[in-house]
């Protein structure tokens, strides 16, 4: 499919590609090409289930939390390494 932008840089999706993917879209700017990527009415419900039971029964602040924790963790493994080298 190829379309165009109109005079004020609107894109036209056909409402094929509208019911399939949805109204909202976020636009990642790659070097070579620009994607519009499907946004979710409810992010956090589209990864739990694509993630599955990984994020069962935690809230979004525990969620942040863990990943914090394991960020923090890495680094910190990481400056091990560089400082045992």
């Amino acid at each position: 499919m190829v379309t165009e932008t109109d005079d004020r840089g609107r894109i036209y999706l056909p409402k094929e590609l509208r019911d399939r993917h949805g109204e909202r879209f976020r636009v990642v700017d790659l070097p070579s090409r620009i994607v519009l990527v499907p946004v979710d009415d409810d992010p956090l419900r589209a990864v739990r289930e694509s993630a599955g039971a990984a994020f069962e029964g935690k809230s979004i602040d525990e969620l942040r939390d863990d990943a914090r924790t394991a960020i923090a963790e890495e680094s910190s493994q990481e400056a091990n390494k560089k400082s045992d080298a």
